[in-house]
């Protein structure tokens, strides 16, 4: 994995987000933005994309053609991910997934799926912070 940074500080920060939708789409493991102050004391953005080494052009033409950087910084980036399963929770407003995350064989991360709990929300019309609930719940008591 390639961690690659640019620090932008004449960029319209509205634009930070089709940049972030074009480089996952491309394929980027995760892209973030972390507000920095640069020289002379000006705020600005940097731009941390985490891919895989062979993803390195495709990312990097994204960034020169939808940015203001005029270079980039790359840092050799090792990760650790859990083992990962997906499993189907019922709930009052229909089936939800779950992402479970697994460190050596025990289970000790498990997350809805952000768009289908907006989804049944919206759907519903019921609180979303209440379709998360339930499926933490529900899923507690099935286990």
């Amino acid at each position: 994995m390639v961690l690659l940074q640019a620090n932008l500080d004449d960029m319209n920060p509205e634009f930070s987000s089709y940049v972030m939708d074009r480089l996952f789409e491309a394929g980027a493991n995760d892209v973030y933005w972390i507000p920095i102050i640069m020289k002379r004391g000006r705020p600005g953005m940097m731009l941390n994309v985490l891919a895989a080494a062979d993803k390195l052009e495709r990312m990097e033409a994204i960034v020169f053609a939808e940015t203001t950087t005029l270079g980039l910084r790359y840092l050799k980036a090792d990760v650790h991910r859990l083992g990962r399963q997906f499993a189907k929770v019922e709930t009052e407003w229909g089936p939800i997934t779950v992402k479970l995350g697994f460190h050596n064989g025990e289970l000790v991360q498990m997350a809805p799926e952000f768009k289908e709990c907006e989804a049944a929300a919206k759907r519903h019309g019921v609180p979303l912070k209440r379709v998360y609930e339930q499926v933490r719940r529900n899923y507690a008591e099935d286990k």
